[in-house]
This record gives C-alpha cells, structure tokens and sequence, in this order.
C-alpha cells in the first residue's frame, strides 16, 4: 500500500531534502510542496494527503506557518491528516504535542528518526487487503473491490463504474460523489473521469492523454485536473518532475 503526504516549508532547499530523504520510503510519495499557510491550508483540502510534514518556528521571522494551521483545518474538515512536525529546537515538543501533532522531528532529518517515524504511521494505518464499494442499482446492491475499479464516468446523474474484467456497472450517485469518497489512489482527470492510478500505464501531456490496462485503452484528461495528473506522475516516477 501506498501513502501520500505532502511537504510544507518555507525554504525551498529544506523542502529538496525531506524529499531526498525519502528516497529510500518508495511506498511514501510526495503530492506536493507548499510555502505558505494559505497555500498549506488549500493544498491539504484538496489533495487530501495522509500524511503532512510541517516546518515549525521557520528561520524566516516573517513566515506564517505555524501549529494554528491544524486548529484552522478542523474549520472545514472533520478529520485532518496525520502531522509530523519538523523544527530545528526540541523546545516546542511540548507545545506540539498539546496541538495534536503524530509525531516531532529535529531538523537536519536524521534517516533513521523519520524511519522509526514512519513505520510508527504505517502501524496505525495498516492496509486494507479487501477493501470494497457498494454499487447500488434501485434494490440490487452489488459488492465489488476497490482494486478492481479501472475508471468511473459520469452519465449524467449517475455513474458508470469499469472493471478490470471488462464488465460495467451502473451507480445512481454523481461522479463528484464518488470523488469526496473514493481512497487516495482514485484521481479524477476530466470533469468525465475519475481513474485508478494503480492501472495508468502510460501519460501523454501532448496529446492530453491517460491509458489504462496496459495502454489498451485511453482517456483524455483536462488542463482544470493537470494538477492531479502531475501528483501522478510524481507518484509513479517521481524522478521525472
């Protein structure tokens, strides 16, 4: 199982090397990066990370991240993500930790501090093996698994879903109901799409164009999602963002 986290610091070299640092985590992938309360604030409400790093009592006096951003999401959001603070002074634990932090790291990141960390969070987060979806049909309710899902369309107000056998089921729910609820591999890429990034095989940004199954079957995504085909991308081959 994969997990997703995102990154949020003010200085772009410390950023660069969190990253670095988790080149030895690939079932950890990184979503995205921001530098700015606001830009943390809106980055975690709609990408959804499990998982945010945040820098603490930052060098730059004039930084505006602080703890308060988990007291702020909790105006929008029932359930936040998991936060490990980062700091270079072990003097905010405390404070941290009354703010509900999982867990608080000295800066530089020492590999096997973040090691023990993560394996701490993977603890609390086991993974699902046969997680499922009920795809209900006026009185027929049918069961079905998250990891066979390929893609779901939009058909007016109901929702076709695709199966990696072929077949085709049929949901009286809108596709942006199942955007709010589907887990975090789920990505929608068209106002018509939402796909399963563990069956994308290939991306083409010239052509606007997402395969699934082995490039047996293709679909086009749109500039207003090119955000989520890039955490894509930096998913699968973060190498190559």
């Amino acid at each position: 199982m994969q997990y997703s986290y995102l990154i949020v610091d003010d200085n772009k070299d410390n950023a660069k090397e969190t990253l670095r640092r988790f080149e030895d985590f690939p079932e950890f992938y990184c979503v995205g990066v921001a530098e700015n309360r606001e830009d943390a604030i809106n980055k975690i409400l709609e990408l959804q990370p499990q998982l945010v790093f945040l820098e603490i009592c930052p060098k730059n006096k004039k930084s505006n991240l602080s703890l308060g951003i988990i007291s702020e999401l909790y105006r929008y959001i029932d359930n936040v993500p998991y936060f490990i603070a980062l700091t270079a002074s072990p003097k905010y634990a405390f404070e941290a930790i009354q703010a509900g932090v999982f867990d608080y790291l000295l800066t530089p990141l020492n590999q096997f501090d973040l090691r023990k960390s993560l394996l701490k969070f993977q603890k609390t987060n086991p993974a699902i093996a046969n997680s499922t979806i009920c795809i209900k049909s006026y009185g027929d309710y049918q069961f079905v698994s998250l990891h066979d899902i390929v893609y779901l369309k939009a058909d007016n107000n109901t929702t076709d879903f695709h199966l990696q056998n072929g077949r085709k089921l049929t949901a009286y729910k809108t596709l942006k109901h199942y955007e709010a609820n589907l887990p975090f591999y789920f990505f929608r890429i068209h106002n018509s799409y939402i796909v399963n990034s563990n069956f994308i095989s290939r991306i083409n940004t010239g052509k606007s164009l997402c395969y699934l199954n082995n490039s047996d079957l293709s679909i086009s995504f749109s500039k207003t999602f090119k955000d989520n085909i890039d955490t894509i991308i930096r998913k699968i081959a973060p190498d190559y963002l």
